[in-house]
C-alpha cells in the first residue's frame, strides 16, 4: 500500500474515524488500534514477511528487559550484543548476503579462479533497514541507561510498528517518540489541519515533481551513451528532484499522517537543496538517518573528541556506513565517498559549523557569496547523485564522461516528450515555492491557505493522472 494509491486514500479515513469515534477511550485501545492498521499496512505489500516485524519487536522488548535486570555488566554486553548481532544478522543475510557473495566471487575470477557463487536471491522485506534502526537505537538507549527499558508490549509495539513511518522513516527515537503512545491522545483541529496540508504538499512534492521528473531522469540515465552534455546535465539535475520530492515527499505525508492522530514525528528534511556547504547538506538531508549514525557510530567512535585523524577516520566511516546502508552496490559506496570527501576539506579547516543560521539573503555582496555557495553545493551533491542513481560504477563513469565532453547544448531529448521545457518551468516554480517559505514546514498553511490548498490540487489533478511511477525510491532501502 502507497501513501499515493487509492488503497490508502481508502485506509487512511477509515482508521482516522475508527481511532477517534471508536478506540479513544484510552491509550491502550488507541494503540491497539494503530497496531492492527500497521500491521494490515505492512501485510498489504507482503505478508509473509510480518514474522520478521513481530521477531524482532519480540527481539528487541526482551532483551532490553533482560539487560535491565541484569546484575553485572558483563550480562548487559551479552543481550547488547546478541540484539545487534541478530537483528544485523537478518539485515545483513536478506540485503548484502548476495552482494559480498558475488564481489568475492568476482575478486577470486579476476586472479583466475572460476567461482560459481550460491546466491539467496531473496526478496528485501521492505522497511527492513528503517525498523531495524529503530529497535537498535532502543536497546542501546537502554544499555546506555539513558531511558529504562519499556514493560508495555502494546506501547513497544506500537512504537517499532507504527505504519506512517514503517516502511521509510523517519527513524524515530524511542526517547521522542514513546513518551507520546504512552499517553492518551486528544483530538486537536489545529494539529489535524496542518496534518492535511503537510500531507497534501507531500504528495505535491511526490506526484506532481518527482514523478514528473522521473520521466525524464530515467530515460536519459537509461540512454545516456547517446546524450549530450545539455541533456545528461538535466538528467542528473532532474535525479536530484526526483529523488528529493520523492523521498522528502514521503516524509511529509508520513509527518502530516501522524499528526491525524495526535502523534508528531522526528523532521527529516529543511530544505538541503538550501545549503551553503555540504555539511549543512547533511544536517538538512534524511536528518533522522544523519543524526542516527552521529549518536550511535560517530560519537561512540570517538567523535571530535580526538585529534584531526580521528575526526577524519570516524567522518568517512559514516559516510561510507550511510552509503552502504542504503544498498548492496559499490555504487552506494562511492556515493558515500564523494559526500565524504567533499566534507573534508570543511573539516580540516573547522568550518563544518560555519553554516547554521537561517539563510539571509538581500542586496549586497554577501548574498551573492551564499547563492553562489548553495549552487556549488547543489552541483557537487548533484555529481554525487548520479553514482546514487546508476546501476554500476562503470555506468556513472561514462554519464560524467560523456557530461564533460560532449559539448553540445542544444535540446535533444526534451522535444520527444508529452510537456518539455514546461518541466524546467515546474522545477524552477518549485523552487521558488519552496525558498519563500523556507521557514515553514509546508509552504500551504498560513495567509491564503484555501488558494494554495486549490492551487496544489489542481496540480495533483492535472499531472496525477500521468504518473507512471507509485513506488517511493526509499522502500527499496
Amino acid at each position: 500500500m502507497f501513501f499515493n494509491s487509492l488503497s490508502f486514500a481508502l485506509f487512511l479515513p477509515i482508521v482516522f474515524i475508527l481511532y477517534w469515534l471508536v478506540f479513544n477511550k484510552n491509550k491502550t485501545t488507541q494503540n491497539t488500534l494503530l497496531i492492527v492498521a500497521s500491521y494490515y499496512f505492512y501485510s498489504c505489500w507482503d505478508w509473509r514477511f510480518l514474522f520478521l516485524l513481530v521477531f524482532s519487536t519480540l527481539l528487541d522488548y526482551s532483551s532490553a528487559i533482560m539487560m535491565e535486570n541484569s546484575t553485572s555488566d558483563r550480562k548487559r554486553k551479552f543481550w547488547l550484543w546478541l540484539t545487534i548481532g541478530i537483528n544485523l544478522g537478518f539485515l545483513g543475510v536478506f540485503k548484502y548476503y548476495d552482494f559480498f557473495a558475488q564481489s568475492f566471487a568476482d575478486l577470486l575470477n579476476g586472479f583466475g579462479f572460476q567461482v560459481n557463487p550460491v546466491l539467496l536471491k531473496l526478496i528485501l522485506p521492505v522497511g527492513i533497514s528503517f525498523y531495524t534502526f529503530h529497535g537498535l537505537s532502543y536497546v542501546i538507549d537502554i544499555y546506555y541507561k539513558r531511558i529504562t527499558a519499556e514493560r508495555n508490549f502494546v506501547d513497544y509495539s506500537l512504537f517499532v510498528s507504527y505504519f506512517p513511518l514503517l516502511v521509510a522513516g523517519p527513524i524515530e527515537r524511542a526517547t521522542h517518540l514513546l513518551p507520546q503512545v504512552k499517553v492518551k491522545r486528544e483530538f486537536n483541529f489545529e494539529k489535524a489541519k496542518e496534518g492535511v496540508y503537510q500531507i497534501l504538499w507531500g504528495l505535491v512534492k511526490k506526484v506532481v515533481i518527482a514523478d514528473s521528473c522521473a520521466t525524464y531522469a530515467n530515460a536519459v540515465f537509461d540512454n545516456y551513451e547517446s546524450m549530450n552534455s545539455l541533456s545528461l546535465a538535466l538528467g542528473a539535475v532532474y535525479f536530484a528532484f526526483q529523488i528529493y520530492g520523492d523521498f522528502s515527499g514521503y516524509s511529509d505525508i508520513a509527518l502530516g499522517t501522524s499528526k491525524l492522530f495526535g502523534i508528531d514525528l522526528l523532521k527529516n528534511f529543511n530544505y538541503p537543496y538550501f545549503s551553503r556547504d555540504i555539511a549543512e547538506f547533511w544536517r538538512r538531508w534524511h536528518i533522522s538517518l544523519s543524526s542516527w549514525f552521529r549518536d550511535y557510530l560517530y560519537i561512540p567512535l570517538g567523535g571530535s573528541k580526538g585529534g584531526m585523524m580521528m575526526k577524519v577516520r570516524n567522518t568517512f566511516i559514516i559516510f561510507l556506513v550511510s552509503g552502504f546502508w542504503h544498498g548492496a552496490n559499490w555504487t552506494f559506496i562511492v556515493w558515500g565517498l564523494l559526500n565524504a570527501i567533499y566534507f573534508l576539506p570543511l573539516l580540516l579547516q573547522n568550518k563544518n559549523r560555519s553554516n547554521m543560521g537561517e539563510i539571509e539573503m538581500g542586496w549586497n555582496r554577501a548574498s551573492v557569496k551564499t547563492l553562489v555557495s548553495i549552487l556549488g553545493t547543489f552541483a557537487i551533491t548533484c555529481l554525487a547523485w548520479i553514482f546514487f542513481r546508476a546501476k554500476s560504477i562503470s555506468e556513472a563513469l561514462g554519464y560524467i564522461k560523456r557530461m564533460v565532453t560532449d559539448f553540445h547544448f542544444e535540446s535533444q531529448y526534451l522535444n520527444n516528450e508529452r510537456y518539455n521545457y514546461e518541466l524546467l518551468l515546474l522545477v524552477f516554480v518549485f523552487v521558488g515555492v519552496e525558498w519563500w517559505n523556507r521557514s515553514k514546514v509546508e509552504p500551504l498553511s498560513g495567509k491564503g491557505s484555501w488558494v494554495k490548498v486549490s492551487l496544489a490540487l489542481m496540480a495533483l489533478l492535472a499531472l496525477g493522472v500521468y504518473s507512471d511511477y507509485k513506488e517511493f525510491i526509499y522502500f527499496q532501502f
